[in-house]
């Protein structure tokens, strides 16, 4: 049965959320892999709009199995405020499973990652400032704190003292903040530890019998292919992997189980943070998307960095991840624009780019080239099959599934749940 991983190809923010609840009625279990609360979803049902952040969007659809994997590092208070919200709201979440192997994020994690970029200055890297990265680098420098720690207060302890050890020199000698001490981070971590229990458990032992029961999984990337640690435009970059390669080792499945992988892009491309962005706008036409499309962050409601499509780092993710499909989202925002520029190559100091250059200095001075493509006025909200948009918007999709390399199986047309042109089977 499939085991489907969906990840970003762009800078995050393409509409994931929207592509995994498009799913969520035929999948038994949806995965989340990586990264934090330092991301944010979008679903849309009916007149209800739901922002999530740590949770996994398949929490929304009913008899989908939630998972928060080994991948994931999690900060405590947020996932019960989520679940408390959605529970208000009447959602049943009583199904997560949060795996014993995720890291927690720590109040000191939070502390370090603020006054890091504080001192970075005009170096910041542009976090949200969350304790992901710090909690990241934790768990490489194997002083971080697991699920299963929480269970053991005298573990925990000795735990939490290993890790302020270096941190409380750094805070008191570096940043001039007091020391954090064991005890009041312990009383911290321990709040919830009772109600949290339950929900924690081997995930991966999960994960592969269902896959031996022939269930269908979806794995859901947070942020994504350009901000991956690896493979993203670093070091503007998170501190996991976003690509689809994490999601084997974020969740514990075998490569070989993996059937497909669903990527998701904007019909045009944002950015939020520090870092190049080539084919950025700083006119009128930046302001246009920013507005139109809604061009503000789930989790942190910065403004994000707005620009037209960049086929260059589509056909980058297309490559790494190994798409097999594309999901292409917000056309409709694209409306009413007589001339829609994309992006085909760069241009390096007089030298053409068609695949992007990986060299960071080369990727800082890349100048989009461009092609025109023409627009159309006509409202696309309602299409519903692809042959109910406008002819050139038919063409617009399919110039860029030629430029990406990969064919778009869905193509968002609104922002509602049904608001979404299927063109192929994403799970076929």
């Amino acid at each position: 049965m499939p085991a489907v991983v969906l990840v970003g190809a762009q800078w995050g923010d393409e509409g994931k959320g929207k592509a995994t609840d498009l799913l969520g009625s035929r999948v038994d279990y949806v995965v989340k892999f990586n990264g934090g609360n330092n991301a944010g979803h979008t679903v849309v049902i009916g007149d209800e709009k739901y922002a999530l952040h740590l949770l996994p969007s398949g929490i929304l659809s009913p008899g989908v199995v939630p998972v928060i994997a080994n991948g994931v590092v999690v900060d405590i208070d947020v996932l019960f405020e989520e679940l408390d919200a959605l529970i208000e709201r009447g959602v049943d979440v009583s199904r997560l499973l949060v795996s014993g192997s995720a890291h927690v994020i720590a109040g000191y994690h939070r502390t370090i990652d603020k006054v890091t970029e504080r001192f970075l200055g005009k170096r910041r890297i542009g976090t949200t400032g969350r304790g992901i990265g710090p909690a990241y680098a934790d768990k490489i420098n194997r002083v971080g704190i697991r699920m299963w720690d929480l269970f053991d207060e005298k573990i925990l302890a000795e735990k939490v003292e290993g890790a302020l050890d270096q941190k409380n020199h750094l805070l008191v000698k570096v940043y001039n903040r007091r020391a954090i001490t064991v005890e009041e981070t312990v009383e911290e971590l321990l709040q919830h530890a009772e109600r949290l229990k339950p929900m924690v458990t081997d995930t991966s032992l999960v994960l592969n019998k269902a896959l031996d029961d022939d269930k269908t999984l979806l794995f859901e990337a947070g942020q994504a292919t350009m901000l991956d640690v690896d493979h993203g435009t670093y070091p503007f970059v998170t501190s996991s992997s976003a690509t689809a390669g994490g999601a084997v080792t974020g969740s514990g499945i075998g490569p070989t189980r993996v059937t497909g992988v669903i990527g998701v892009v904007k019909a045009y491309t944002t950015r939020v943070g520090e870092g190049p962005f080539p084919t950025e706008l700083f006119d009128q036409w930046g302001e246009y998307l920013q507005k139109t499309g809604g061009e503000f962050g789930v989790t942190t409601g910065r403004a994000r960095r707005c620009g037209w499509y960049d086929s260059v780092i589509t056909r980058y993710a297309t490559r790494v991840n190994g798409l097999t499909d594309l999901v292409l989202t917000k056309l409709d925002v694209l409306t009413g624009i007589e001339k829609i520029p994309v992006c085909v190559a760069y241009d390096v100091d007089g030298v053409r780019y068609d695949e992007m250059p990986t060299d960071q200095t080369a990727f800082h001075h890349a100048t989009p080239v461009y092609e025109e493509l023409d627009g159309w006025w006509e409202d696309i909200s309602q299409a519903r099959t692809f042959d109910e948009l406008p002819v050139n918007a038919q063409r617009y999709v399919h110039a860029l599934e030629e430029m990406s390399g990969t064919r778009i199986s869905a193509i968002g047309v609104g922002p509602a749940r049904d608001a979404t042109i299927q063109v192929h089977d994403l799970l076929g």
